[in-house]
């Protein structure tokens, strides 16, 4: 067996005897060689072949997928009877075309393709918005039910193991709140005031903003990776096709122990935030306790706590939809789900900011 570089034009490569390993890789040697040599082509001639197996032919099929690379056009010449038939198996390899370059999308398609995709998936939110409102707040009193069993679990899971850290953050948070405006209101003798400000902040804003960014990041981003796997796994095409009304299912428990427990952990977060403060004003500040609780409870206002806890439960609802909304949205495997997870945080603390900017456009 052999195989021999005839080099008068057009270039010939002859391969003679057993098309094997051995000849395959000299074959792919000489296609090398070829290339190097500034040829455009080359013809390989397999009349001399009388026999052949898979790993010559594997290698013949890698030569020239190699020659396409290189810009080489290699034809096969000659090959009869068994070794035609045998590498008429392997012919589409042989024949594959070369890879086209990913055709170039411009400007103002790119652009559209965004804007659609961004009406598509707005669309889809307010859809599911609209169905988690009505299954949620107005099925229950039309008899619909709802899956109570799933609601203790979810806030057992949201509220009760999230107190710790709502406490712990809220508390450290209330430091350096009362610190920071120590500082400035001690140059006006003006320190029984830290009282008043770190009350009505907690009371009226920092607690419920504080409380529903851990929120999203601990029971959001689990929100969206549970619906996220669900999906990528096919349950819940599974759940359609039994007749299951997903957002009756998987959405509305969720939404219910949210907007039960958000208040809540609002409500520990408001305290944590104001005993921060008597902490510093009493140990650090040199201030009397009760001169501090009396001056904490003159800044306590109903209406503040109202505007606390009205914030809250739109943050519970923004929370739950967003996370139901890119774990049900999913595509892909494992890598989906981690994108679904980090999305679903983000876009969390967006709409949490944007839900606060318009209190304060509104109530002040």
């Amino acid at each position: 067996m052999a195989v021999d570089l005839e080099q008068r034009e057009p270039w010939m490569i002859r391969v003679t005897g057993r098309l094997s390993e051995e000849t395959g890789r000299e074959l792919l040697a000489m296609v090398g060689v070829v290339a190097e040599a500034g040829r455009r082509a080359v013809r390989v001639e397999l009349s001399g072949v009388d026999g052949v197996d898979s790993v010559g032919t594997a290698f013949l099929s890698r030569a020239k997928s190699v020659a396409d690379t290189l810009g080489l056009d290699m034809t096969l010449e000659g090959a009869r009877g068994v070794t035609a038939d045998y590498i008429s198996l392997f012919q589409k390899s042989l024949e594959q075309a070369r890879a086209t370059p990913p055709r170039r999308v411009g400007f103002f398609e790119n652009v559209g393709t965004r804007v659609f995709d961004a009406f598509s998936e707005a669309k889809c939110f307010l859809n599911l918005m609209v169905e988690s409102i009505y299954w949620t707040f107005i099925a229950p009193f039309e008899r619909r039910g709802v899956r109570w069993s799933a609601v203790w679990d979810e806030m057992h899971e949201m509220g009760v193991r999230a107190v710790g850290i709502v406490f712990v953050i809220n508390l450290l948070l209330g430091f350096i709140l009362a610190v920071l405006s120590a500082a400035q209101l001690a140059q006006f003798g003006a320190s029984i005031f830290v009282a008043d400000l770190v009350t009505i902040a907690f009371t009226r804003e920092m607690a419920a903003l504080m409380t529903a960014i851990v929120m999203s990041a601990r029971s959001g981003s689990a929100i969206a990776a549970e619906l996220a796997t669900m999906t990528v796994q096919e349950e819940v095409d599974a759940l359609k096709s039994m007749g299951f009304n997903t957002t009756k299912f998987l959405v509305t428990p969720k939404i219910i122990a949210m907007v039960i427990c958000l208040p809540v952990l609002t409500v520990i977060a408001m305290f944590a935030g104001i005993l921060a403060g008597f902490l510093l004003g009493v140990y650090s500040l040199d201030i009397s306790p009760m001169v501090w609780l009396n001056q904490t409870v003159g800044a306590l206002s109903i209406n503040n706590i109202i505007v606390g806890l009205s914030k809250s439960v739109c943050y519970a609802i923004v929370i739950v939809v967003v996370g139901c909304h890119n774990g049900l949205r999913t595509r892909g495997g494992s890598r989906g789900v981690g994108l679904a997870t980090t999305r679903s945080v983000v876009m969390d603390i967006f709409f949490i900011i944007v839900v606060a900017m318009i209190f304060a456009l509104v109530v002040g």
